[in-house]
């Protein structure tokens, strides 16, 4: 029944774009942080082409009264789905305001609390009508306007130019305005304690660039590369930057890496890194990839699932082309290779196809990216480029079909299309040989592929050859991929090519040696404790595990040498630091309680799930019948990022396979909120 409802819905829907036009749409909007609710007055121009019975908008549980269409109240009605039109509208222009409210369950988000609140969106994949009736269907666009009013003097961001911002009657304002259609899961907004910096791209187009307040310091280090990638994907696409600014702000307990809103990028506080988190993990691919969105899914929208791979394979493809920009081509040939062996091991059991709905995010992302390199390779870049930017030319503003691409690229060349068709986005599996052959042509590549060849050869056989590559200024995956050969050899035999290795001086080197180490020799504890000092908080993390859990006589020093250290935003070297200090015999006994006190703290809102998911697991690994800490898996049930639910759900599943457990659980039900107290129960039933 639920297909049959689907298509209908699809096929109402597509009645009512061939008769009905929507134009524009402006709200002026309220949001309340502690109601967590949305209210205020919507205005929409649309033209009718043709008699229709009824007008849908997508509205989902809201509240809805004054429905006035060309100045006039009409009836309507409204369900759980949607507000439905049958009177006062008339073939032409028309005109329909009405006022509204909603508490949504999802899409709109209200975080954190005092300095640090956040109200955010995410229209993508949970549908913006749930906080602002609209369409959900992208084949549906409109000029947006947004008017929004907050009780904190926070920044106030939405689509499009900020028009006006006052303050007036305790409330702040701001109204923004876009001057050109898109779709309504573009939509959005975000409201922070954030601070802007700005500069210009050599296009002249304004980039602001927001970050929270107490992370002003993170600037240079998460935005270093945003304005040379912007440049560049201009001069690559082809196509000037389809609108007149671009922002992107960092969201706490983002649910995704980022998101591509029409000017207006929301990427994870993950991304947020100070100068050594960026040598580990930075937002250089993320903010690539969701930039060249505002050409591939805004400026131009897949009509359908079939089609995504338009936009996700195209922002992968774009984002390497704009990292290769930055790092050279080694590291884009690499970054394909790493993308080839995930397909290739995911192909024995994904077997859709690229041109599918319900094809993988991996299909769509990592396959669409390298079947649009075997085009542009057997195209020609020039035929490529040239395709690339009349297709966006002339479906600006439009939804497109993958046959629209195709036909761009027979325009500009005698490329057999159809096959590349059959043999790339509708056929399963993946062409591995193909992609080697083709990497192979890198000479790094042939080089790392010669030394993976070698992998059974004995030691005795290549440790010359090695030796002389990992003295060389070789590529530093090739020099990892020696010392992960070199594991299981005895330390004498590989001393002289751990100690090159640690002077190379470079910290991916140097971090596959703390990670391909399962022992350190006395004789190698001085080396190897230089590691603590490196700008790696993964390799910092990697070297005191190692060196607390094999020199007992040193753990005091380790962690007197460790204190204070912070690392990622989930705090990692921190909490790996008070689970040891805890368990460290005779190390500041009377500060133990406080540590354990500190970890709890860290398991607790308002921190970020992924410091409390750390913090958890560690408390659980201290002690794993602490009822204080069993308690803390249940509020994360209802926590509005899936990651955080679905960890808190898997632990309390695994405890509740021991009788005891179950029966704790249970007995927590009675003096639980009515909302956790269910969750709870569905868990463990």
């Amino acid at each position: 029944m639920k297909y049959i409802l689907l298509i209908f819905s699809v096929i109402a829907f597509g009645q009512q774009t061939k008769s009905v036009d929507f134009l524009t749409a402006n709200g002026n909007l309220e949001l309340d942080f502690n109601q967590k609710s949305v209210s205020g007055t919507a205005i929409y121009t649309f033209n009718v082409f043709q008699k229709i019975d009824s007008i849908k908008i997508d509205a989902i549980s809201m509240e809805f009264s004054e429905v006035k269409i060309n100045g006039k109240k009409v009836g309507f009605t409204q369900n759980k789905r949607n507000l439905a039109l049958y009177e006062g509208f008339k073939k032409g222009k028309n005109n329909l305001t009405f006022t509204y409210k909603a508490t949504p369950k999802q899409t709109l988000y209200f975080t954190g609390i005092g300095e640090e609140r956040q109200i955010w969106t995410q229209g993508q994949g949970k549908y913006t009508s749930h906080w602002f009736p609209s369409f959900d269907d992208v084949n549906e666009k409109m000029i947006f306007g947004l008017t929004i009013s907050t009780k904190d003097d926070f920044a106030i961001l939405s689509n499009g130019i900020l028009q006006q911002r006052i303050e007036k009657d305790g409330l702040y304002t701001a109204k923004y305005q876009m001057t050109k259609p898109m779709s309504s899961y573009l939509l959005a907004l975000v409201i922070g304690n954030f601070k802007k910096t700005a500069e210009k791209s050599s296009s002249g187009i304004s980039i602001e660039n927001y970050l929270s307040a107490e992370d002003s310091d993170k600037y240079s280090s998460t935005y270093a590369n945003s304005k040379q990638m912007f440049d560049f994907l201009e001069r690559e696409i082809g196509v000037p930057y389809p609108w007149e600014i671009y922002r992107q702000v960092p969201i706490k307990d983002f649910l995704y890496g980022g998101m591509e809103n029409t000017t207006l990028t929301t990427f994870t506080q993950d991304y947020v890194v100070d100068k050594i988190g960026h040598n580990d993990k930075n937002y250089d691919n993320v903010s690539a990839h969701e930039l060249a969105h505002q050409w591939f899914g805004d400026y131009v929208t897949a009509a359908s699932g079939e089609h995504h791979w338009l936009q996700e394979g195209f922002a992968t493809y774009y984002a390497l082309l704009a990292e290769k920009d930055l790092y050279g081509d080694d590291y884009f040939n690499w970054e394909l290779y790493e993308m080839a062996e995930r397909l290739k091991i995911a192909s024995a059991k994904d077997t859709i196809p690229l041109m599918n709905a319900s094809a993988s995010s991996l299909t769509f992302y990592q396959k669409g990216a390298w079947a649009l390199h075997i085009l542009k390779r057997e195209v020609g870049d020039i035929a490529f480029a040239k395709a690339v930017k009349n297709y966006l030319t002339k479906y600006a503003f439009s939804d497109v079909k993958t046959d629209d691409f195709l036909a761009e690229i027979r325009k500009v060349s005698s490329y057999d299309t159809e096959k590349f068709k059959r043999e790339w986005l509708q056929s399963s599996g993946f062409d591995s040989q193909k992609a080697i052959t083709i990497l192979k042509e890198n000479v790094f590549l042939h080089q790392y592929f010669d030394v993976l060849a070698k992998t059974e050869i004995p030691f005795e056989e290549k440790m010359k050859e090695y030796l002389e590559i990992l003295n060389s200024n070789a590529n530093p995956y090739i020099k990892e991929e020696i010392l992960m050969q070199l594991t299981a050899i005895p330390f004498e035999d590989k001393k002289q090519f751990l100690e090159v290795a640690m002077d190379s001086k470079n910290l991916k080197v140097r971090q596959s040696v703390a990670k391909s180490l399962d022992k350190i020799t006395t004789i190698f504890y001085d080396k190897y404790l230089t590691l603590l000092d490196d700008e790696s908080y993964i390799t910092q993390e990697i070297a005191l595990n190692m060196l607390w859990s094999q020199f007992a006589e040193k753990r005091v020093d380790l962690l007197e040498k460790t204190r204070g250290r912070i690392g990622f935003n989930d705090r990692n070297l921190e909490i790996q630091w008070l689970t040891l200090a805890l368990i460290t015999p005779n190390f500041e006994e009377a500060n133990k309680a406080a540590f354990y006190d500190r970890l709890q703290t860290l398991s607790r809102s308002p921190y970020e799930s992924p410091v409390r998911i750390n913090a958890i697991t560690n408390l659980l690994y201290l002690n794993k019948n602490d009822t204080n800490v069993l308690k803390l898996l249940v509020e994360p049930l209802l926590h509005h990022k899936w990651q955080f639910q679905k960890f808190a759900r898997d632990k309390i599943r695994a405890f509740s396979k021991e009788e005891k457990y179950k029966t704790f659980f249970n007995s927590l039900v009675p003096d639980l909120p009515l909302t956790e107290a269910k969750e709870l129960e569905r868990v463990l039933n």
